[in-house]
């Protein structure tokens, strides 16, 4: 086992997880706990009891978070996050820095979850791919020539219906009002509100305000119209934000990863389907779209590689 590790927070619109990654990638230990109101209390806190599972009693080398939203990573501010508005305008880089006095590193988190997969997952054995992250929200990060692009990649936030509702970015339209799972439950309680019959009426002793995707997937496993529908709908609109990045990027992959994977035998192959339709035939037969292969933990595995890779004193100092 290494004698370096990093700690690694991934910070997102329903969950924080912070994990102490070591220098060949391995997970040795990790928490979770939901955002809730004060992320940056939840983030402490977790912080405070990873550290105390450095292994020898070392100190971890340095920090590293991957956050939800547009990331200014060379002044370490969070400049927005639709899904944490309390995190919109942090200086997080430099609180986290100066609670800790350590090498601290922040960094969208897609393009923390695709530089993961790079280096440790689904895509080790291609150049260049497009991640999406499908979940609370919809996140993007781009691997071209083998190197992470330091982009917004905000894919979620790409308009796939001119007229569309409005997202919680402001725009109109956005991919991420469709596909996510914000926008799943949102459809299926709206069609039950109106009178829509399904048997997601009964969850909850009645109250499926408190739905989640995975109950509308369980629901469409079993037949459920309404859930099949919403789930149909949501994949047809991910399909056309996948043949946009195919005939904008021609990657050699589309690596899918977030908990809506989960729905893959309805939700992402109605998305491929709506893909093969709208891309170039000619670039759609050359791309696979695959799992992620580390799943959760991608985004600190990719934060704990950029963390390192940040600088000497980020492996060396141990």
């Amino acid at each position: 086992m290494s004698e370096h590790y990093c700690i690694a927070g991934d910070i997102g619109g329903t969950n924080i997880r912070v994990s102490l990654v070591d220098a060949e990638y391995q997970i040795v230990s990790k928490l979770k706990e939901p955002t809730g109101t004060e992320p940056l209390s939840v983030l402490f806190r977790l912080i405070d009891s990873i550290s105390l599972n450095v292994p020898g009693g070392r100190q971890a080398c340095g920090i590293g978070l991957a956050v939800a939203g547009i990331v200014d990573t060379a002044a370490g501010v969070v400049l927005r996050s639709p899904n944490i508005p309390v995190l919109s305008g942090v200086h997080l880089q430099g609180a986290i820095a100066k609670r800790y006095g350590t090498c601290t590193l922040i960094e969208n988190d897609a393009n923390a979850a695709a530089f993961g997969e790079k280096i440790a997952g689904a895509g080790r054995d291609f150049g260049s791919f497009v991640l999406l992250t499908l979940g609370t929200g919809i996140g993007g990060g781009i691997v071209l020539n083998n190197r992470l692009l330091h982009v917004a990649a905000e894919i979620g936030h790409t308009t796939v219906n001119a007229a569309g509702p409005q997202c919680g970015c402001g725009s109109l339209g956005c991919l991420e009002s469709y596909s996510s799972a914000t926008a799943i439950i949102g459809g299926a309680i709206s069609a039950m509100e109106k009178g829509t019959a399904s048997i997601l009426k009964e969850s909850y002793n009645g109250n499926f305000y408190k739905l989640t995707a995975e109950d509308i997937y369980k629901a469409a496993l079993e037949g459920d119209p309404l859930a099949r529908l919403v789930l149909r709908e949501a994949g047809k609109a991910l399909g056309i934000g996948i043949a946009n990045m195919i005939n904008l990027m021609s990657p050699e992959a589309v690596i899918l990863t977030g908990g809506l994977v989960g729905a893959w035998k309805i939700y992402i192959e109605a998305a491929i389907a709506e893909a093969s339709k709208r891309s170039f035939a000619e670039l759609f037969s050359k791309v696979r779209i695959v799992p992620s292969s580390l799943g959760d933990d991608a985004g600190s595995i990719g934060m704990a590689a950029l963390t390192f890779e940040k600088g000497e004193g980020c492996r060396h100092n141990g």
